[in-house]
């Protein structure tokens, strides 16, 4: 059984005491963020601040001009932090204590390169587009995910990589001040509404024989006349088996050709996908669906809404990924009370259930109760060494 700890750059640096609270943890290795979307983050145990404002999302390695000259898709350096590396600085105070380093990568996840090429978004059948969903439908994504994680790999020399929101992200993890519960869109309608009719997301479909403006029409109807009982239901299982194979292939290539880089970048290292068998599965936890396709140390399941409604997901994750190691992304924050007995009991359930290693969110944004919640639970499963 493993288990690794969420943390970002800032969570580090300038804290004199944070290495040694990750290692009281008793954790096995550390995820820290190498891309990351925008965010407002707590530092509650931070000797210098309490928040952090990152505005836009940000590559806290140095954005090199040799590598992104030239583009028109190429990732902010944060401003937030000191100093063109945040992430090497953070990797070497963990590393000194000896702890394993995984580059958290978010590919997709990006508002800042959205609003400087709209086209390359997702757009959705009413033809709202999503500004923080880069489509990797599109061939310029594509190059832009790849090079992200060549950055990462070459000059972050992590001893893993975490690949977040390995594919398009759809119409839930959206903007700032989310005012869109009064819709009344349930799971199917969201995912309706995460289908992408950009121009090459449309191409696709018109060489796979789906006639798009049918396809548009069917899915804006559905998403008016209440909520479906599938999207099988709402489009027919022909259309919706055809649409599923164009979309569930794109994901395919791009996971494929990123795990291929890590791999032949930094052959020791290990690759963990957040992956769904889902196969209308947008944003952090994309599809794997129908098959993984590709050889990785880990496949992550959203776990965040405890264990009985996870055990599913974990379930068809496994039968998606057979002989692939299950892990849990475990959430250590509200709504989940600070209750040692509470986390011990979802751990040993997600354990029960197969899930063989624990990623748990978050070490920097918790309370000092919420990590000691952590180290009690994580003692009472042998984690400690």
């Amino acid at each position: 059984m493993k288990s690794v700890a969420h943390v970002y750059p800032w969570d580090i640096i300038g804290d004199p005491g944070a290495v040694q609270r990750i290692l009281d943890l008793g954790v096995d290795a550390v995820a820290l963020a190498a891309s990351y979307h925008t965010v407002r983050a707590a530092t509650p145990l931070h000797p210098e601040h309490r928040l952090v404002d990152a505005r836009h999302a940000a590559l806290y390695v140095p954005v090199r001009e040799q590598a992104w000259g030239g583009r028109r898709l190429t990732p902010a350096e944060p401003s937030w932090v000191d100093g063109p590396d945040s992430y090497g600085q953070a990797r070497d105070a963990l590393k000194a204590a000896g702890l394993p380093v995984y580059a958290w990568t978010v590919l997709t996840h990006s508002s800042r390169l959205g609003d400087l090429a709209p086209e390359v978004v997702v757009r959705n059948a009413f033809g709202d587009r999503y500004p923080y969903a880069l489509c990797t439908a599109q061939p310029e994504v594509v190059e832009y995910a790849l090079t992200l994680v060549r950055e990462i790999v070459e000059q972050g020399q992590p001893d893993g990589v975490v690949l977040e929101a390995c594919g398009p992200l759809g119409f839930f993890h959206g903007g700032h001040h989310e005012k869109t519960e009064g819709g009344d869109w349930g799971k199917v309608r969201q995912a309706l509404l995460s289908i992408c009719f950009c121009t090459a997301c449309a191409a696709r479909c018109t060489e796979a024989g789906i006639e798009v403006d049918t396809l548009r029409a069917q899915v804006r109807n559905a998403v008016d006349a209440g909520e479906p009982d599938s999207v099988e239901s709402a489009l027919g299982a022909e259309l919706a088996s055809a649409l599923a194979a164009v979309r569930t292939s794109v994901v395919a290539q791009l996971r494929a050709l990123l795990v291929g880089e890590v791999r032949e970048l930094a052959p020791q290292a290990r690759v963990i996908v957040h992956a769904s068998a889902d196969p209308w599965a947008t944003g952090p936890f994309a599809t794997a669906a129908p098959e993984l396709g590709v050889e990785v140390d880990a496949v992550v399941a959203m776990c965040w809404p405890g264990p009985e409604a996870s055990i599913p997901g974990i379930e068809a994750l496994r039968k998606l990924a057979p002989g692939t190691r299950i892990a849990g992304y475990v959430l250590a924050l509200p709504p989940k009370p600070i209750e040692a007995a509470a986390m011990r009991a979802e751990l040993a359930a997600l354990a029960a259930a197969g899930v063989q290693e624990f990623h748990l969110y978050h070490a920097g944004l918790a309370s000092g109760a919420r990590l000691a919640v952590v180290r009690e639970a994580l003692d009472s499963l042998g984690q400690r060494p």
